[in-house]
This record gives structure tokens, sequence and C-alpha cells, in this order.
């Protein structure tokens, strides 16, 4: 269990100056010791045990993710977080010039299709949309609700078209293999990839089968960074996965440089996704 005492703020310091050494070195692609860092971090806190810092880890990833900003493999965002590490996430991480300068490259840097046989060991379960919380509270601490400052990075991945084509590409083959494993090959043959054969406004993908020969019209969302990063969807494609909800699939490819891993969301979407109004198209009156 957590101590009785607040982290004071030279602790969270230490700790989101720790946790923005392994996130630049994650998105720049260079290896690291978690276990190193986190042993060295200890020696700079007040008796804070592992799964203290664990947890702190966790908070500092649930600010990140709500500023749309990638987070660190691993440390699977924990919100209701206090106000004051929003304060120090955004001083040190989100105005590091070192953090943006990574995390923007990440987003752009280009991918190559991956090889080999794509089947349903890919597939995982979706997250949670309100994981459960965990350890004890801080006594004394401020949770008021302070959300970060959004920034692009999410955004800045989802305009790079290598990344979505290669989420694509692996998504037909995919869907392919589960034909033909099933004895569908003719089936197999006829999955297209609409996206490109008839463009990018019908509200999915690619049009795929069932094994009974019933569509199945699946829209990709892919990233490189972690599951529960937050991704993109237009009006069309909401409307889409309602008006064809018995045959609508969203998959969200995740981890996409490491090792694909997806999950699937079926059927009308406005009802399994939060939804916050990202912009507006506006005109003079």
């Amino acid at each position: 269990m957590s101590r009785a005492t607040p982290w004071s703020t030279s602790e969270v310091e230490a700790t989101v100056l720790t946790y923005r050494q392994m996130l630049v070195a994650e998105l720049s692609g260079q290896s690291y010791n978690k276990r190193e860092l986190n042993r060295a971090l200890m020696t700079r806190l007040d008796g804070r045990s592992a799964s203290a810092i664990e947890f702190k880890h966790c908070n500092i990833s649930a600010v990140l993710r709500d500023a749309n900003c990638p987070y660190v493999d691993g440390y699977k965002p924990r919100s209701n977080y206090q106000h004051s590490l929003v304060e120090v996430v955004e001083e040190l991480l989100l105005r590091s010039e070192l953090v943006d300068r990574a995390a923007r490259l990440a987003a752009d840097l280009p991918v190559v299709d991956t090889t080999g046989t794509v089947d349903e060991r890919i597939i995982v379960e979706p997250p949670k949309t309100k994981p459960p919380q965990r350890g004890v509270r801080e006594p004394h601490a401020d949770y008021s609700v302070r959300l970060p400052q959004k920034r692009d990075y999410l955004a800045r991945e989802t305009r790079n078209r290598e990344l979505g084509l290669a989420g694509e590409h692996l998504v037909m083959r995919f869907e392919q293999h589960r034909l033909i494993q099933v004895g569908q090959e003719k089936l197999a043959e006829r999955v297209e990839h609409v996206a490109i054969t008839q463009g990018d406004g019908l509200g999915f993908d690619i049009r795929s089968f069932e094994p009974d020969g019933r569509d199945r019209l699946i829209e990709v969302k892919t990233t490189a960074f972690a599951k529960e990063s937050a991704f993109f969807i237009t009006p069309n494609e909401l409307d889409c996965s309602r008006v064809h909800s018995d045959h609508y699939h969203l998959f969200r490819l995740f981890n996409f440089r490491k090792g694909p891993k997806l999950f699937c969301l079926k059927g009308d979407l406005r009802g399994q996704l939060w939804l916050e109004p990202d912009s507006y198209r506006a005109g003079v009156c």
C-alpha cells in the first residue's frame, strides 16, 4: 500500500524526469532498462515503494493520453491524477523540446508493409474505457479536474499515409487468411480494398465477407503507439457504422512497428466510443 503522505513536488519532478528518459528513448527506437532507471529513481524518493512508483508512472501516462501524446509502453494510463501532476508533466514533458521533437519524428516515421502470415494471434480484447483504479489515493491531494493542453501528435500520425496504408494492407491479408482457413478461397479473392478502388468516402476501408457470404465492412485505424491511444473518426464513419450495424467492424491496430496487434469493435460505434468534438467547419455569416 502507498504511504499516508502525499508526494512532494521534488519527488513528482524526479519521477516525471525519469519517465521522460524512457519516453524519449522509446520514441527514438533506443533500448533502455526500466528496472535500472526506476532503481536509480527510488534512491531520490522518500521511501516510496516500487508499486507506488509504477502507479505514478501510470498516472503520467494518463496525463499524456489526455493530451493526445504518446506514452511509455507498459505503463497503462490510470486516471484520477492530481491537478499538481498535470502542471509538472506540462512543464517537464509537454513543453520539452526534446520530447516534442521525438514525438513529431515518431508520428512521421515511415513504415513498410509487414510480411508473413497474419492470423488470429494478433487479436486482443478492446481496452476498457474506464480502467479500474488500484492503489490508495494520496490524502489531502487535489484531484480536481485539470486536463492538459492538447497536442497534435496523434492527429499528425493520422496523416502518416504510409502507416495508414500498411495497416490496411495487413488487414487485407488477415481477412484473406481468415477466409482461406474456413475453405472460402473464392470469397478471399473478392476481399476489396475499397479505400483504394472506390475512394475514401464510403465510411469503411475494406469490404470482406463472413464465411456464409454476408458483407463484412471494415474501417481500419492504425497507430504505432499504445493500445489506449485515442484515434480520429469521421461523422461519415460513425453514420456508416449505424446504418450498417449488422456488418460494420472497426479494427484498431496498435504497436504497429514493434509487432502489430488489433482489437475489434462491431456494430454501431456511437455507444462504444467516447467522442470529443475536434473541430468545426465554419464560414462567415
